[in-house]
């Protein structure tokens, strides 16, 4: 969907690191301190996916993959999100704990979204990944600018775009912002050497705020 070759590869490391960093704390063992138990693993999982479909959004070849799978993938993926939070034990309340969720939710919307909005691009330009769903508000590649291939078409589409671009970049400056401030100073301890739990927990919501970022800039260009 990305014209510009240079905006291509900048987008592309900028959802690679998050992506090879989840698929990397999805497999680390337990005894290797710090690997995550069964949920937490599973989540780094959708995001590792979410990241790499990110990577292919931005290239010709992205639009050649199936957008249905895509579409029902990160719905369940958000439905998951949310399920694992309404299930938290003690003592992390029922409310704190959705509201750490949110996030991972929208982003997984978000996703669902774009990849809909590619099948009925794709249904108009007749490739084979439009799945007969011919009737939803899309993009329009031939409307591309310079930075972009496509873009969005229809108020509403518009509109939902303009409205989630601006929400991923309030997540991403969320993120960064706690990402920098665990750096700087570790909470558990007062220490300003933060520890590896730490640290780790600062290159994590590093993580999500590149990524958060990536898809903000995404949307914008398609408007």
């Amino acid at each position: 969907m990305i014209a510009a070759t240079g905006l291509r590869w900048v987008l592309t490391v900028l959802f690679l690191v998050p992506a090879l960093s989840a698929v990397w704390r999805a497999v680390i063992p337990e005894r290797a301190g710090g690997g995550p138990g069964a949920a937490g693993r599973v989540a780094h999982l959708l995001h590792a996916v979410m990241a790499f479909a990110m990577v292919a959004m931005v290239w010709p070849w992205g639009m050649d993959l199936p957008a249905r799978p895509q579409i029902i993938l990160f719905t369940l993926g958000g439905v998951w999100f949310t399920l694992v939070a309404l299930a938290r034990p003690a003592p992390l309340s029922r409310t704190r704990a959705l509201s750490d969720a949110l996030p991972h939710v929208a982003m997984m919307g978000a996703m669902a979204w774009m990849a809909a909005a590619m099948v009925s691009s794709s249904s108009m330009q007749g490739h084979g990944g439009s799945d007969g769903m011919d009737d939803m508000p899309g993009m329009d590649m031939s409307g591309g600018s310079g930075t972009a291939t496509m873009t969005l078409t229809g108020t509403g589409t518009r509109l939902t775009a303009v409205l989630l671009a601006g929400l991923l970049l309030l997540l991403a400056l969320r993120w960064l912002a706690r990402g920098f401030d665990v750096a700087r100073l570790d909470g558990t301890t007062g220490s300003r050497h933060p520890s590896a739990t730490a640290e780790r927990e600062a290159f994590d919501l590093g993580c999500h705020g590149a990524m958060a970022l990536g898809m903000a800039v995404t949307f914008a260009l398609l408007l």
